[in-house]
């Protein structure tokens, strides 16, 4: 869980607790539904640039991560 505190945070004086990228005010989940809406990873950079390409792909993989991790605890 170390890679969550590097890349994902949450405060409740920031968009209330909502889970940011590290050093900006972007949601995680915009990045999420950007992707699912069929937009490419260069978009939502263009869109958020406080956001940097590594952060975004952290965030992915720490994703493939957890659900790898929860389909093989099943």
């Amino acid at each position: 869980m170390t890679a969550t505190v590097q890349v994902i945070h949450s405060d409740p004086d920031i968009l209330g607790g909502t889970p940011v990228f590290v050093g900006t005010r972007v949601p995680v989940k915009t990045l999420l539904d950007y992707l699912e809406a069929g937009d490419p990873l260069d978009e939502f950079l263009d869109h958020f640039p406080s956001v940097s390409r590594e952060q975004a792909i952290a965030v992915l993989e720490l994703a493939k991560e957890m659900l790898i991790a929860h389909a093989n605890s099943a």
